[in-house]
């Protein structure tokens, strides 16, 4: 692998080296780039977490999340419409809720015409092919902002599992196409599926946040939704962020008691897990692009310190390359729009 080339007049030689392997070829223009590239992201790959709230032509700006909204049922309708026509058929939903109707038990959350609930049916009447997905977690609904039931400054598994698997039900009769638990009490995809099952519902799946961290990256979505716990925190349930062991044995449970797809959240500072993850389970793979990293990207090109547009894309085709099969990320309809070009 010597080089050949000659000096003349001081003049640095031109080198050429017997080189028979040279990877540049194939990154050589933009054509062949695309025919090299090895992972894929449209927008039937992403799906939009939004916030409902309460009330009529209702868009509240959430201050750690620049061009997120708090949104009324028919502000949701109509930018599920926009996100339809834009190729993203997936929407995940979060109700943002008063303190008047929390209580211990999350009794709000099994309310046929709660808040959710009007979201759901609204959205199914207007789109009825659109995904629907929806959250099961005590606390939206919790006067503890804990997502389990609390007594004595201790989260009681069993009990939550009782009033997680009545609210799933509601879910799904109101028309949600999956139910997500992410409480990360143990045994609940298997309660889960047995009251949907029970109920008739056996064509609602159930998106299990298998692997949830107990994360500092979900402090704009607790603004969003003022679900922080009102003592303590989630440690308890949520995983510790140190350990990958843990997070596949708590996702080979949640296959075994017949979750649809599994989830790891957060996203990027997690993609060791996602691959992981993917690595040894046959159903979907889901990761979430929390609040945080949201937060993060907006804040960063907002004082011209990286370009959004380039972050959001490199960060999205990130999590696909780990292994994620969709990706919930409040990006989702900045990215479709750039991929309908």
């Amino acid at each position: 692998m010597l080089p050949v080339g000659s000096c003349e007049n001081g003049t640095m030689p031109e080198l050429r080296y017997d080189l028979p392997v040279r990877p540049r070829r194939n990154r050589r223009n933009a054509a062949i780039r695309g025919l090299m590239r090895e992972t894929e992201l449209s927008p039937a790959h992403l799906i939009l977490p939004l916030f409902v709230t309460g009330g009529e032509d209702v868009r509240i700006p959430i201050g750690a999340m620049p061009g997120c909204f708090r949104l009324s049922v028919d502000h949701t309708v109509a930018l599920a419409r926009q996100a339809w026509e834009l190729g993203v058929r997936a929407l995940a939903l979060f109700p943002a809720l008063p303190d008047s109707v929390k209580d211990p038990r999350a009794t709000e959350s099994l309310n046929p015409n709660g808040l959710l609930q009007r979201t759901v049916r609204a959205l199914k009447d207007a789109l009825p092919d659109l995904v629907v997905i929806t959250d099961v977690a005590m606390d939206p609904y919790s006067s503890d902002g804990h997502d389990g039931y609390l007594e004595d400054g201790q989260i009681i598994n069993d009990v939550s599992l009782e009033i997680l698997a009545s609210m799933a039900v509601s879910q799904a009769q109101a028309g949600a196409d999956y139910v997500a638990p992410s409480d990360m009490m143990d045994g609940r995809v298997g309660v889960l599926r047995e009251a949907l099952d029970e109920e008739g519902f056996t064509n609602t799946g159930i998106l299990a946040y298998s692997a949830k961290y107990a994360s500092s990256f979900y402090g704009p979505f607790r603004e969003a939704l003022d679900s922080a716990p009102r003592s303590g925190d989630k440690k308890t349930y949520q995983m510790d962020p140190a350990n990958r062991r843990e997070a596949l044995r708590e996702v080979l449970l949640d296959v075994a008691e017949g979750a649809d797809i599994v989830m790891v959240k957060p996203a990027m500072p997690y993609l060791d897990v996602v691959a992981e993850v993917s690595a040894h389970v046959d159903v979907p793979v889901a990761a979430y692009q929390v609040s945080g990293e949201f937060a993060m990207i907006k804040a960063a090109s907002q004082n011209g310190w990286l370009s959004e547009e380039a972050a959001v894309d490199e960060s999205l085709i990130a999590i696909r390359r780990a292994g994620a099969d969709m990706i919930l990320t409040y990006f989702a309809m900045d990215y479709a729009r750039r991929y309908r070009g």
